[in-house]
């Protein structure tokens, strides 16, 4: 057994701790003051201490004159860690002054030595697939009744008109629709381009790359040109209605509303949501007809067609149910990015970091519900035959 002074005779009042004389060692005399002021050296004369070659150690209280929590806590806690060892403690000579105080502590679950995580590799992974599941689901019921909560805020605006606000639909449409046209177009030409420089390289091989008009005008419509806008839109708008109210949220703005009687989801949410609802579909247009042309400038290129050799190719290849096809799902990829960017802006906490936060999630869980969303019409076209 090793046994440590903590505190010295100079030191008045100051906590202490020795092996008592007239035993054997099973007996560990502390006195003085055990509080918070002498903490650092009183933990670590306890953790040099490790009781070892005896079957039970008491714990004599005695001569201790002033006890708080802290002091109680190192005692319990040095306690647990030398009866885990397989040397049980035992406490005596309690004053009924601290007495109260250690049966407080001692009922505490974290006195006690934090044990080694024992679960393996697996039994982690499953752990954690388990609580992403709950955590799915749950999010999954927020966002079904956040859902609900617009549903109920359109059809207050259906039966009363007046309710909704012009100025701020028209701002959206504006910021939403045609301050993206650039970006949009520019990304659905240069994706036409390399569509179009891919397939021709690989249908050359097999002496078909006059298909690659077909591939090019079908892909275009049917899928990329709406998913590329809703993507893009999602990274700009989506994000941008997540930071504007987790902003306002941050400021009190929508506290404030409240305080008026203003409903947030009547004021923030449902301009947004019609906004985009209404120009993600004439974006999406947009960007079929980028795509097609950067589509065609390449196949024009890289094939040695004419541009009325393209076009008459293209006619014949896509029809109108393509197109169609495509536009149909652009309403609901606008409902998708701007529920999803609302309802996360609406779940900013009182900090610059939480904004930063939901707006990132914000715009994975809009791009990963759009592909969703996508794979899922494709299901249905595919058994509707369109």
């Amino acid at each position: 057994m090793t046994g440590k002074t903590a505190g010295t005779g100079a030191d008045k009042g100051a906590g202490w701790m020795r092996p008592d004389p007239a035993d054997d060692g099973s007996r560990m005399l502390f006195g003085g003051d055990w509080t918070v002021d002498g903490a650092s050296a009183l933990d670590r004369t306890l953790k040099d201490f490790s009781g070892a070659g005896h079957g039970k150690i008491a714990f004599d209280l005695s001569a201790v004159s002033r006890l708080d929590s802290a002091g109680a806590w190192m005692l319990f806690r040095a306690a647990h860690r030398l009866s885990g060892g397989g040397t049980p403690v035992e406490f005596v000579n309690v004053s009924e002054q601290h007495r109260p105080l250690l049966e407080i502590v001692g009922k505490l679950d974290d006195v006690a030595v934090p044990k080694a995580d024992r679960a393996n590799a697996l039994v982690r992974f499953l752990a954690r697939v388990g609580e992403g599941a709950f955590d799915f689901g749950k999010k999954g019921l927020e966002l079904l009744n956040f859902v609900g909560l617009v549903a109920v805020a359109f059809g207050r605006s259906a039966i009363r008109p007046n309710r909704l606000r012009p100025n701020a639909l028209i701002t959206q449409i504006e910021r939403t629709g045609l301050d993206a046209l650039p970006i949009v177009g520019l990304l659905s030409f240069l994706v036409g381009v390399v569509l179009a420089y891919l397939m021709s390289d690989q249908l050359r091989k097999f002496g078909a790359e006059v298909f690659t008009v077909n591939l090019v005008g079908l892909s275009m419509f049917r899928e990329v040109a709406v998913l590329i806008t809703a993507i893009v839109v999602a990274g700009r708008s989506g994000s941008a209605f997540t930071a504007q109210i987790g902003t306002m949220k941050v400021n009190e703005e929508i506290d404030a509303m409240g305080t008026l009687g203003l409903d947030p989801v009547e004021v923030l949410v449902l301009p947004r949501v019609l906004a985009l609802m209404i120009t993600l579909p004439f974006l999406a247009f947009f960007a079929d007809i980028m795509g097609v042309l950067g589509g065609g400038v390449m196949t024009v290129l890289a094939l040695d067609l004419s541009p009325s050799q393209f076009v008459t190719a293209l006619k014949g290849a896509v029809d109108i149910d393509d197109f169609v096809v495509g536009l149909v799902k652009a309403p609901v990829h606008a409902y998708i990015i701007a529920i999803v960017g609302c309802y996360e802006g609406l779940k900013v906490q009182r900090t610059a970091e939480s904004v930063g936060h939901q707006t990132t999630v914000s715009v994975v869980e809009s791009v990963f519900l759009v592909i969703v969303a996508t794979a899922l019409f494709s299901i249905f076209f595919s058994i509707l035959g369109v």
